[in-house]
Order: structure tokens, then sequence, then C-alpha cells
């Protein structure tokens, strides 16, 4: 679900010292997205919306719910917004960040 591997380049790549700043202000910025899906989700906005959610996740390492935004970014582009599973999206973040969270605390 999650590369940790990725996580270890980040750290690397910006330093422990501002890696949870990194993570906070990745979170604050993928839960407003995340709060307009739930929310009020624009079809017509959907296929920029996972585009960017799959970047976000991309860097911190949220492999699993990355792949997720790919698919549906890519549904949206042919026209398909309809057949995008929000739900299971926006669950696959929440597993991903509670997974992230035990374990990053854990460290």
């Amino acid at each position: 679900m999650i590369s940790w591997v990725r996580v270890q380049e980040l750290k690397d790549e910006i330093g422990e010292e501002d890696f949870d700043e990194v993570v906070e202000l990745f979170l604050e910025e993928v839960e407003e997205v995340i709060d307009k899906l739930k929310n009020a989700p624009d079809l017509g906005a959907l296929e920029a919306d996972l585009h960017f959610l799959k970047g976000s996740a991309l860097n911190l390492g949220f492999q699993a719910f990355s792949t997720l935004c790919q698919a549906g970014e890519v549904a949206s582009a042919s026209g398909k917004a309809e057949t995008v599973d929000l739900p299971k999206i926006l669950q696959s973040f929440a597993e991903s960040k509670t997974e992230f969270q035990l374990k990053t605390a854990a460290r």
C-alpha cells in the first residue's frame, strides 16, 4: 500500500527535519480535494482532481492510492467519469493515511 522506499527517498531529499512539515502540507492539500470528492464531486473536474491526487500520492509513496487515482483519471479522460469508483479511491486514501501515520509515528 505504501512504498516505504519512496518515503525514505523523500526523507533523504528534503531531510528528516523538514519531512514532517512536507507530510503535513501534503495531507492538507490532498484532504481538500478528498473533501470535495466526498461532498460534491464535479465529474467535469474529476480528471484534473485525480491527476493532482495521483501525483501527490506518488510523491509520498501512497502507491495503491495513486494506482486507483490513475485508473480513475484514465476513465475520466475517456469520457467515463461516471464509472470511477470514488468510494474505493476514498477508502484507499483513508487506509493509506492510517498506515502511513502509524508507521511513521513508530519510527
